[in-house]
This record gives structure tokens, C-alpha cells and sequence, in this order.
């Protein structure tokens, strides 16, 4: 069955989404199946949810499009008001990138779009240096009490656990180092900013799973820190972001010290 607006709609209030809610969303079209008006309509549903009270946003990444060996002219110069949103992320993720008001945070890799009332704040004032920790949008996600939205998207691509990554106490984590060619408003001409950073692309420490992302999820799952039901086709969760990245730091605590996760 083809979806719709008011379909949609219906789908989000049965699964618990309220006026007034910051939802950060990570969403599988092709789950989603086929939706009169496609990607435009489901943020057009979840604006309407959340009413011009709440608050949408959505991890955007970046891709350089380069190897370390290329010319250092050859480099292309991140912008964000240009940058595309990673592919992998899916299509949801750029169409809310270029909705009329969103407004992104200033990090290359650690982005995030946000539009609605809580989105100025959410994106401003995004520290380069360990852009997933504190003051970066996924720490504001859960100081306002936000909430998660999975629609048919893979547990391992739930952004907000790398400030859970972040925040636990773990000896050893791995760090990356690297820089981006970037415009830094005010300034208009591009520059070299260097950047710290967790790895973010494998395990935070070498004695975590790889797929810890997806172990904590499926174990957020289980332990009821969610509700769950129909988005079109898709099977969504909708999870409470501080009780989650909660779970998760006590989970990776737990791993990295060689014991049975939770």
C-alpha cells in the first residue's frame, strides 16, 4: 500500500511522536516503501507531528571526495551551505539538509542539520575539536530530552552513541587526527583546520565488538527503551536520547572491561 501524508501522520502519532518534540531521524526509504510524494512528504509528516513547536534534525557527515595523496590545489573546499549530506545516510537526510529553514552546525564531519524552533541552538557554536562530546548538537540532543527516530535504518547508524562513545570511561580509545580545507564564516577565503577526534569509524577501543553500535541497540531494544511500530512499510523505534546514550556508556564501560554486556 502506497503511503501518504495523512497515512504517515497517523503512523508517527501512534508511535508516540508529540508537538513540541526534538526527534533526531535516521530513515530507510526503500523500508519505507513507496510514499505519494516520497522523501519530501515524510519531513513534511514529521514536521506536521512535532508541530512548528518541535524541533527535526539529522546527522549530515561529509564526504571529502579525496585521498591524503592528492594535489593540496586539487582539494575541494567543504562548504556548508553547498556540502551534500553523506550518501550512505540516504536520501531523508538531504532532502531535510535543503529544507527551507534548516540551518546546519559549522563541523565538516560531525554535522548536523536541525529546523524548527530549538534548530539555532542546536547547531551553533559546534567544537572542531571532539565534535561528538560536549557542546556539540548530540550533547544539546540530549539535554533537551530529545528523541531518536529509526525508520527501517540500521541499529549500527545510530548517530547519538557516539557521544555515548564520548562519555564513557574507557582507557585506550582511539583517537584520530586529520584536517579539513574548509570556509570558516566569517571569513570568505578557505583554510587548513586541523582536527582531533575518537575514531569514530571502527570501535572506540580495540577490546570492543565490532558492531557494538548494533549490540547496544539491539540491547536498548530488548530492555524496553523504546516503542516501536509501522512507518509505511517500515518497522520504526522511537527511543527517549538520554536514557539511550545512558545505556550506552554503561554498556561500552562494561565491554571494553572484558565482562558480558547487559
Amino acid at each position: 500500500m502506497t503511503a501518504t501524508l495523512k497515512s504517515l501522520k497517523a503512523d508517527l502519532t501512534a508511535l508516540g511522536l508529540h508537538e513540541g518534540d526534538l526527534v533526531m531521524v535516521h530513515a530507510s526509504m526503500r523500508s519505507v516503501g513507496s510514499i505519494v510524494g516520497g522523501a519530501n512528504t515524510l519531513i513534511q509528516a514529521l514536521l506536521d507531528s512535532i508541530s512548528p513547536r518541535g524541533t527535526l534534525c539529522a546527522y549530515l557527515d561529509f564526504e571529502p571526495f579525496y585521498d591524503d595523496s592528492d594535489e593540496p590545489e586539487s582539494i575541494p573546499v567543504f562548504d556548508k551551505r553547498t556540502a551534500r549530506a553523506a550518501r550512505d545516510h540516504g536520501i531523508v537526510h538531504e532532502v531535510l539538509r535543503t529544507w527551507p529553514g534548516t540551518v546546519r552546525s559549522d563541523h565538516p564531519d560531525a554535522g548536523v542539520g536541525a529546523v524548527g524552533r530549538l534548530a539555532e541552538w542546536l547547531t551553533a557554536e559546534h567544537p572542531f575539536q571532539y565534535g561528538y562530546g560536549p557542546g556539540s548538537p548530540l550533547a544539546k540532543v540530549v539535554e533537551a530530552r530529545g528523541r531518536v527516530l529509526m525508520v527501517g535504518a540500521p541499529l549500527d547508524t545510530i548517530t547519538l552513541l557516539h557521544y555515548a562513545e564520548h562519555l564513557a570511561q574507557i582507557p585506550d580509545k582511539r583517537i584520530v587526527r586529520y584536517r579539513r580545507k574548509m570556509i570558516v564564516p566569517p571569513d570568505p577565503e578557505p583554510r587548513w583546520i586541523e582536527f582531533e577526534e575518537f575514531d569514530t569509524r571502527q570501535p572506540v577501543n580495540a577490546k570492543l565488538p565490532e558492531d557494538c553500535f548494533e549490540q547496544i541497540g539491539r540491547a536498548a531494544l530488548a530492555a524496553g527503551l523504546k516503542t516501536t511500530g509501522q512507518l509505511g512499510a517500515a518497522t520504526a523505534h522511537l527511543l527517549d536520547g538520554p536514557a539511550l546514550v545512558e545505556f550506552g556508556v554503561r554498556w561500552l564501560e562494561t565491554a571494553a572491561q572484558g565482562w558480558e554486556p547487559f
